[in-house]
């Protein structure tokens, strides 16, 4: 079965007709030719395929796409604005945060959306004190972006990025 949705991608409303079992990956990618989002493990275990729904992370490769007809998508390459990089685009670059680059647009989407889950006090499970701030330290960080995998192993260079990012 098919069903017509609209969902609003990097600041554009794309409408487009879908199966009711694609995912929001596969739209994505598929559909409306999106590819900053990678298809990884297509099982929700990597984080390559990491968007900001509605400004939440979420793995799109376990989302439907009608589950979120209407919503607000934005992927690593809706992040830059009015042509300049993203401030976690930057530092990335400027810190190594990457290497074959494959899993680089789920990163920062993730970084992206774990700032702004700490910003709101959102503890995780290495915060020890759950009624303080939340203090982005390299094992803070590390928890937070684990469901993001890099191959490569650029693991220290993403923590220095994100925490410069995070001192902003």
């Amino acid at each position: 079965m098919d069903a017509h949705i609209t969902l609003r991608v990097d600041g554009m409303d794309r409408p487009l007709t879908v199966d009711t079992r694609t995912t929001l990956l596969d739209a994505l990618r598929d559909r409306l030719s999106v590819t900053a989002p990678k298809k990884g493990c297509d099982h929700g275990q990597c984080g390559s395929c990491t968007v900001l729904l509605n400004g939440r992370r979420v793995v799109s490769c376990l989302a439907l796409a009608v589950a979120h007809d209407g919503a607000d998508v934005t992927t690593a390459a809706g992040l830059a604005d009015d042509g300049q990089p993203h401030p976690m685009q930057r530092a990335f670059v400027e810190h190594d945060g990457l290497q074959c680059g494959y899993c680089t647009p789920g990163q920062i989407c993730s970084a992206v959306g774990m700032l702004a889950e700490a910003a709101e006090g959102s503890p995780s499970h290495v915060t020890g004190d759950l009624t303080a701030r939340v203090t982005l330290d390299d094992e803070e960080v590390r928890e937070r972006m684990s469901g993001n995998l890099c191959r490569c192993g650029a693991y220290g260079n993403i923590v220095t990025a994100i925490r410069e990012v995070a001192a902003r």
